[in-house]
């Protein structure tokens, strides 16, 4: 019971910080993402390579930073758009690092720099596409609107799963999350649609009732592979959470892994219907 509690007043709290900081100010939203980016690379690295090559991880954190920090003043400012090249240096900078590196038994550890980027700073620094339009003003409107997606295709999936898994029980992907069962999988399909429904209809999302419900679709499906995939890696290094950083939840990489194929996807859909 205990444990419930804490989870529950912790991830309300969350919620209400996340809002706050995505429909206030842009640089609420900007200091937000950033937060999540170094806090899930941190973790990833951690999980991947442990306590080696701290200097190496700390560079990693800092490309990915100016990498959403040169989108964001591109997206809101309109940079010259070569500017986002420079993103690249820390990248540089790391490969140099390696080579004074003198234990070289674990190098192939430094793989896991570049996939951390690619998986996690790459997407989250894509939400600046989604939270500013063609002109540079700011709105987390519909950043919002795809979190809320996210979160109940998970609440589906989750209640779906508990109450009808034991009348059907097929599992989804056993040998990555044994837990996730089909009827689990339908069940926040059809919750993250409903709620693109209700989003449409009260005005949160500006687009035609099909093109969201497609969008839910997809972002349903695109966060389940998500949630697939970081458990992958927890299994293969044999870790329960990501972190601790949320009381009752584990780490920031466990609360956004399936953010992170389902917003660029989505806003992959919206961009190829000129939406966004």
């Amino acid at each position: 019971m205990h444990n419930v509690i804490v989870r529950s007043i912790s991830g309300v709290v969350f919620i209400i910080l996340m809002i706050a900081c995505l429909l206030f100010n842009k640089f609420l939203f900007a200091g937000l993402v950033m937060f999540i980016m170094a806090g899930m690379l941190s973790e990833f690295y951690n999980i991947t390579m442990g306590k080696t090559y701290t200097f190496s991880k700390v560079l990693a954190i800092l490309a990915g930073i100016t990498l959403f920090a040169l989108m964001f003043a591109w997206s809101c400012y309109h940079i010259p758009i070569r500017m986002i090249g420079l993103a690249i240096v820390p990248l540089f900078i790391i490969m140099i690092n390696s080579l004074y590196v003198k234990d070289k038994e674990e190098y192939g550890k430094f793989s896991n720099i570049y996939t951390g980027l690619l998986y996690i700073a790459v997407p989250l620094a894509l939400s600046n596409l989604i939270a500013f339009d063609k002109a540079g003003n700011f709105s987390g409107y519909l950043l919002l609107c795809f979190f809320i997606i996210i979160w109940c295709c998970d609440v589906g999936a989750f209640t779906f799963g508990i109450t009808l898994g034991r009348f059907f029980p097929a599992k989804l992907f056993p040998s990555v999350s044994p837990k996730k069962t089909w009827v689990g999988f339908f069940g926040g399909l059809v919750t993250a649609v409903l709620s693109a429904f209700i989003l449409c209809k009260v005005g949160l999302l500006k687009f035609p009732l099909a093109h969201s419900m497609i969008l839910a679709l997809i972002m349903s499906i695109a966060s389940v592979y998500g949630d697939l995939y970081e458990s992958q890696w927890k299994r293969v290094y044999g870790v329960k959470d990501s972190g601790k950083i949320i009381p009752g939840h584990g780490g920031l990489l466990d609360r956004f892994d399936s953010t992170l194929m389902a917003m660029p996807l989505g806003a992959l859909y919206l961009a190829v219907f000129d939406l966004l």
